[in-house]
């Protein structure tokens, strides 16, 4: 089988860079510079999402799926610096050539690791093959929002009309799964802030688990999955939570219907 990379990103203000390009005093803190471009932000929009390239990745949170079985884990700081995090998650493109699989990762996720990257120098020469190397990518490649080496799930459910779109935390537990637990992304920075890596990256790891359990439905109604064929691949779900190290594992278990 053609190994699936389910995928999700967590980010925090890009507090240096913020520095850099508002050249701000050096006495104040982090917070309070995140809350200076929060204001900026919200002075031009109404909102205090920042800028794709003025989001620091902190977490990717990955699930593989292939022939080996299933796998997931995650690259994060303090572990990583964001330039390893990027990079390694590009070497795994590079070494499994996968699916890609994503809620609004061609949105979000997606554009924050190309602008973090051409920042951080990082080389992601398979990623971004269209063709000119390898033929098989001309017609279906990563970058094309229409092709499938990426299926960003929210974006295709809608039939790519942002009005259409739904959050990935309702679907999932409409459909059984737990959706998010205790957290989600507007509280990340604060999380952060506080010393709760673990909790962020515990979140984001829930995050790809509910969007393979979504993907696995989406497969279904392809008619590429039975309901039996998909109701196995959730049990090898489970059984790999069960045995995996964490509590949010455990509370995840216990929320999935």
């Amino acid at each position: 089988m053609t190994p699936i990379l389910v995928f999700d990103i967590e980010t925090i203000p890009d507090v240096a860079g913020v520095r850099k390009l508002s050249a701000l005093p050096a006495a104040l803190s982090d917070a309070e510079v995140a809350e200076f471009a929060f204001q900026q932000q919200r002075a031009k929009n109404g909102s205090d999402f920042l800028p794709h390239y003025l989001q620091r990745v902190a977490v990717i949170s990955c699930l593989l799926r292939s022939d080996e079985g299933l796998r997931v884990w995650s690259l994060a700081e303090p572990k990583f610096s964001e330039a390893e995090i990027i990079q390694r998650f590009f070497v795994g493109i590079e070494k499994y050539t996968p699916n890609l699989v994503s809620w609004n990762g061609g949105g979000f996720d997606l554009p924050v690791l190309h602008y973090r990257g051409l920042i951080h120098g990082v080389n992601a020469a398979r990623y971004w093959e269209m063709g000119d190397d390898d033929r098989d990518f001309r017609y279906n490649n990563y970058i094309s929002r229409y092709h499938t080496r990426h299926l960003d799930l929210m974006d295709l459910l809608a039939l790519y009309q942002p009005r259409a779109s739904a959050p990935l935390d309702q679907l999932a537990k409409l459909m059984g799964a737990p959706g998010k637990l205790g957290m989600d992304g507007s509280a990340v920075w604060q999380a952060w802030q506080d010393g709760r890596i673990d909790e962020v990256r515990d979140y984001c790891e829930t995050d790809v688990v509910n969007t393979y359990l979504v993907y696995l439905r989406f497969a279904q109604m392809q008619g590429r999955y039975s309901v039996e064929a998909r109701a196995k691949e959730e049990d090898i779900v489970r059984q790999h939570l069960a045995a995996a190290d964490g509590a949010h594992w455990r509370q995840f278990l216990a929320a999935w219907q």
